[in-house]
């Protein structure tokens, strides 16, 4: 819903440099599709003379660009680019509360949270927990006895199995599964033939984390996969049994965490990186994209970033390819002469 810039600049606790009327803000914007009842922001030179000369309403910059008298209102943060995402949340229309569907199939033993959406066809199995204002898409399944906080969102077609638990405000985005089989099997020596090992444990997502679409992550073989608060996981990506990822940690599309590995709090993955079982990816490490790491490799160093198969620190490993590109040319004047 639209507000004053005087309430956007007491909620976000920013300076607020009025230039004329305090406008109401519909919306945030890129500079070019800026409309006047439009925010935007800019955190360098060029893009804040772009946003003066738009069409919006006002612009979020810091202290340090802002000039000292401008012809359009000025919202001033330390962080402008986290003050309009921040903006973005707090004008971002309610969704209506649509209650249970009916062709949505809720078992009598599911204790459900007030203001409930069950869209259709989702079904919700026995002794499950809905908090309030939880939203459940079209075509989703929560299992039996599974537990989902308040206000969390859940798009169609997720599944989440038994004995998976989610915090509040969580968000599944469509198509994730969550607490099925982990890859675990155990092999007959005599007959070559493979046996699965119990997959027996719990799913626990905390509070505040995000799954992209078609990610899935596996529960624990006897005891618990743990994602911690915060963590934001893009699409396709894959967590096998036992894992656990600290807090605030990010990864990107394509990765893929084998089982009993961890990865350390505030942590970055990038996309397609592949981690073997029982590694240990340290806390506010870097992977790039396409790292590899080991079975059993343990990654450590606040803040360094790792590159490559298997992954080294980026200097070194910048090193080594300069050493091939050398040694490549160096072969190839040998063959010329």
């Amino acid at each position: 819903m639209p507000m004053k810039l005087s309430q956007i600049a007491a909620a976000l606790a920013a300076e607020l440099r009025l230039a004329g009327p305090d406008a109401e803000i519909a919306g945030v914007s890129a500079v070019c599709a800026a409309e006047p009842t439009s925010l935007v922001f800019a955190e360098d030179p060029q893009t804040l003379a772009a946003c003066l000369a738009s069409r919006a309403a006002a612009v979020l910059s810091t202290a340090r660009l802002a000039p000292p008298n401008s012809a359009k209102s000025l919202l001033i943060a330390a962080q402008p680019r986290l003050a309009f995402a921040q903006v973005a949340h707090l004008l971002r229309p309610e969704e209506p509360e649509t209650g249970i569907h009916p062709t949505a199939v809720v078992d009598p033993s599911a204790k459900l949270g007030e203001h409930l959406s069950v869209g259709p066809h989702a079904v919700v199995e026995a002794g499950a927990v809905l908090g309030d204002h939880t939203r459940i898409g079209a075509g989703s399944v929560i299992g039996a006895g599974v537990h989902v906080g308040a206000h969390c969102r859940i798009y169609p077609r997720v599944v989440l199995y038994p004995r998976t638990e989610l915090g509040n405000r969580v968000v599944l985005h469509a198509g994730v599964v969550l607490g099925s089989d982990g890859f675990g099997y155990v092999r007959d020596a005599a007959s070559g033939a493979y046996l699965q090992f119990p997959q027996q444990g719990r799913l626990i997502l905390e509070d505040d984390v995000e799954i992209g679409a078609n990610s899935t992550i596996d529960r624990g073989a006897l005891e618990e996969t743990r994602i911690e608060r915060g963590v934001k996981i893009d699409n396709l990506v894959h967590l096998g049994h036992n894992v656990h990822v600290g807090h605030d940690v990010v990864i990107a599309a394509q990765t893929g965490v084998s089982g009993s590995s961890s990865i350390g709090a505030n942590a970055i993955v990038g996309g397609q990186v592949g981690i073997g079982d029982h590694a240990a990816v340290g806390e506010h490490v870097i992977l790039g994209s396409g790292s590899g790491i080991l079975t059993h490799k343990k990654i450590q160093g606040p803040g360094v970033v790792f590159w490559g198969r298997p992954a080294r620190p980026l200097r070194q490993y910048l090193k080594e390819l300069a050493a091939l590109a050398r040694l490549a040319r160096s072969s190839n004047d040998e063959e010329e002469r």
